[in-house]
């Protein structure tokens, strides 16, 4: 039986944030959290991620246990961390700096190779009067799709 392909995305981003840069890292897993992550038992939605000491941490994404994981077993909300390269890292770092900018989980997918990747996004939160302008935005798009020409 093959499974479905992986694609958890995190609704929440796009409708608090504005997405200024994306990135796309590779997440250091245990066993059992890669076989619970390809059985689509994880959440992204609160989950933000953290620079400390010039690394890239995800924290509060939740990865439920693994049924047959044993005294394996990793926590469901371990801090992880993010693989980037020196250059992405430094830009990440530079964008972090400025006044409001954060870094979230957009998409938590896996890649051709097989290996689970996390897009992650820097950008700066929106306030209440932006949110209503998307929110009328995929109305009319909604409206316009319904239309046939």
């Amino acid at each position: 039986m093959a499974l479905k392909p992986l694609h958890i995305t995190n609704k929440k981003a796009n409708y608090e944030y504005f997405v200024d840069l994306k990135f796309t890292a590779g997440i250091v897993l245990k066993g059992t959290e890669v076989k619970s992550v390809r059985e689509h038992n994880v959440n992204i939605n609160d989950a933000y991620c953290l620079l400390e000491d010039g690394e890239l941490w995800i924290k509060n994404m939740h990865i439920s246990e693994f049924k047959q994981g044993s005294y394996n077993n990793h926590l469901p909300l371990a801090n992880r961390k993010l693989l980037l390269n020196k250059q992405e890292l430094r830009k990440i770092t530079s964008r972090v700096k400025e006044k409001g900018v954060t870094i979230f989980p957009l998409k938590l997918f896996v890649n051709d190779r097989g290996f689970i990747k996390l897009d992650i996004g820097v950008g700066k939160g929106k306030k209440s009067f932006d949110k209503r302008e998307d929110i009328k935005q995929k109305d009319i798009q909604r409206e316009l799709s319904k239309i046939k020409f």
